[in-house]
């Protein structure tokens, strides 16, 4: 009998959501078919089995979340009549518990006279053992909710945080009774929005966020791009976020703080050599940053059709976890959207993010003349533990200087 357990998914993934079965219990399958789709924070992947046999136990249903190392499938390799058996059995009686903590015997027998279900437990000793300590927090745990008051205060741990960690948790005030007021439709926080939400209150609390904003005339740039696009040389479609990645890659380094991270632990600076940027798209699933690797060393062109690859993998779902991580520097680009600008979080992290707004006509001095230049709004949110707002003016002045003189910067197209 083989227990397959949820395989590592990759680096920071600890669960993933299940969203679809291929099998159902009792199936034979063969290896390198596919078992199940799993949905983490970064991408949907399809589990392939690992042997072949029987299925004799399936844990959870579309839309439960399953551990890693946790047993996802048991499958019986012998082809035997006894398989077929089992599986009537167990659906007879029920399965047996999908996962057991680590625990001494002593602990147990403590859990079970404390009328504690030790599953439930979280452990914190070694590999995640349950001890005394932790059912005792447990049972306190129990009695300050059920003393709480409407608006009383929990503790939340934030991700990554630890005794030594720069914030060890945050109190949050209690919701009031919406239900009382009215009717209401809840829906868990889980999978990518999860990650998200958990991403986005670390790096605003942990990063003293500060944003510097200006405007670039990009009008020239507007007619190079118009340009190369109506050149039938050229391949793919240059946008202007084309543009902007290759202009900031480049420009990185000159600036290393803001191709940074800080190690609050050690209190280092971590400047990176290389310069992945990522890059804000809305997908079905929600928010995500694909990355664009090495984008310091690919022309506008190439930029442009990894733009359009990885959006479009990102939409239907096809985008893998490497083409999601290891980014050094964010763009978010609302201007297809609109607004007059915006002020993104950091991608943490990161120690800088750009935010791009809408491009309109405006009317502008230029040689003591007024005329109507196209004005594409930025803005640099920056971590002010690494860099002062003197560097974050002198980034954006030379990134408007490139962008409003394109031919800087275009010799690699």
């Amino acid at each position: 009998m083989f227990e397959f357990k949820l395989p590592d998914l990759g680096e920071g993934i600890h669960e993933g959501e299940l969203l679809k079965w291929y099998v159902k219990e009792g199936d034979t399958i063969s290896e390198d078919d596919p078992l199940c789709d799993m949905e983490t924070d970064k991408a949907a992947v399809t589990i392939p089995s690992p042997r072949t046999g029987v299925i004799i136990r399936l844990t959870g249903n579309p839309g439960d979340t399953i551990q890693v190392n946790q047993v996802l499938v048991v499958i019986d390799e012998d082809f035997k009549e006894s398989s077929i058996q089992q599986i009537k059995t167990i659906k007879e009686v029920g399965p047996e518990p999908e996962t057991k903590k680590i625990a001494a015997p002593a602990t147990r027998r403590l859990a079970r006279e404390m009328k504690i279900d030790i599953n439930a437990v979280t452990g914190t000793g070694s590999a995640g053992k349950v001890t005394k300590e932790d059912l005792e927090q447990y049972e306190a745990g129990k009695k300050d909710v059920k003393q709480e008051e409407p608006g009383a205060y929990t503790e939340v741990s934030l991700e990554g945080s630890s005794n030594n960690g720069t914030i060890p948790f945050l109190e949050i005030d209690r919701l009031p009774d919406y239900e009382k007021s009215g009717p209401v439709e809840k829906e868990s926080i889980r999978s990518l929005r999860k990650k998200t939400a958990i991403k986005t209150t670390s790096s605003t609390i942990l990063v003293p966020h500060v944003a510097h904003m200006d405007e670039c005339d990009v009008t020239e740039l507007e007619n190079l791009r118009k340009t190369f696009n109506s050149t039938k040389e050229k391949a793919g479609n240059l946008t202007l976020l084309s543009f902007v990645i290759k202009a900031v890659s480049s420009l990185l380094k000159s600036y290393p703080e803001f191709n940074a991270g800080i190690d609050p632990h050690k209190m280092e600076i971590v400047y990176k050599k290389y310069y992945n940027i990522g890059f804000a798209a809305d997908t079905p699933r929600g928010l995500i940053v694909p990355v664009i690797n090495n984008a310091d060393q690919k022309s506008v062109a190439a930029i442009a059709s990894h733009l359009v690859s990885l959006s479009n993998k990102g939409r239907d779902g096809t985008i893998t976890a490497p083409e999601l991580t290891n980014g050094t520097f964010t763009i978010t680009n609302v201007g297809a959207i609109g607004g007059t600008g915006v002020v993104p979080i950091i991608n943490y992290p990161e120690s800088a993010i750009l935010g791009l707004g809408r491009v309109i006509k405006k009317p502008i001095v230029k040689d003591d003349k007024i005329i109507i230049g196209l004005m594409l709004p930025i803005t640099l949110c920056f971590d002010h533990r690494i860099a002062d707002g003197v560097r974050a003016a002198l980034f954006v002045r030379d990134l408007k200087q490139m962008l409003e003189n394109p031919m800087v910067f275009m010799t690699g197209v």
